[in-house]
């Protein structure tokens, strides 16, 4: 082969090493289309976790503040009963021997008054009927230290069919079991019908307690 001819080869084969030597490395490959290298994925900023106090307790459940009893002006006020008040009957109308009985707070705190005084005549079986309608215990009023509360007891007209009595006793009703001495009063000649005596629910004026 002439010195020319064995050049050429050798120029070639420098070449093609020269080609192969600067042709992409795997690595390049991996990096994706286009040749370019991926930046690093920038970390997530973590989230803040939430203000304890925000969420109302502790444990981040949410809860609305609770109704305080010592708040309510009413959360105490008890139904009156015989020792709360002091007790007073006095002739109204001679002829259908009607009385108005009063009670009046002698305690240092304001009482519930419920319903009809309950109330038994002398050494008689049985005790007054009631007449008209008492307001629920929602309703009722309260008596503060040193006012009264009215009702209007009827014996009924003398028609032979009943009895004389000098006497009544009282109790509250209480809407409870609670024991209670019963509070007398002195009621000369009251004549008790045994179907037309009635007693009404305890009102805030005497001429209520009498009309009705």
């Amino acid at each position: 082969m002439s010195t020319v001819r064995r050049f050429a080869v050798a120029l070639a084969v420098v070449s093609g090493l020269a080609l192969t030597a600067c042709g992409p490395t795997e690595d390049d490959a991996a990096g994706g289309a286009g040749g370019t290298t991926a930046s690093p994925t920038k970390p997530a900023t973590p989230t803040a976790s939430p203000d304890k106090g925000s969420a109302g307790g502790e444990d981040g459940s949410s809860s609305s503040p609770g109704t305080d009893p010592e708040t309510d002006p009413d959360y105490d006020v008890f139904p009156c009963s015989t020792y709360d008040v002091k007790f007073t009957a006095n002739l109204a109308e001679p002829t259908s021997s009607s009385y108005l009985l009063k009670i009046t707070n002698k305690s240092s705190k304001a009482c519930r008054v419920l319903g009809h005084p309950i109330v038994t005549f002398g050494d008689l079986d049985g005790q007054a009927t009631e007449r008209g309608k008492a307001p629920g215990i929602e309703e009722a009023f309260k008596l503060a230290p040193g006012e009264s509360a009215y009702a209007g007891l009827m014996g009924g007209t003398n028609d032979g069919t009943g009895k004389t009595v000098d006497s009544i006793a009282m109790t509250m009703n209480t809407e409870s079991d609670l024991e209670q001495t019963p509070l007398k009063a002195s009621t000369p000649g009251l004549y008790v019908s045994p179907d037309k005596n009635s007693v009404t629910p305890w009102v805030g004026n005497a001429e209520d307690a009498l009309s009705l």
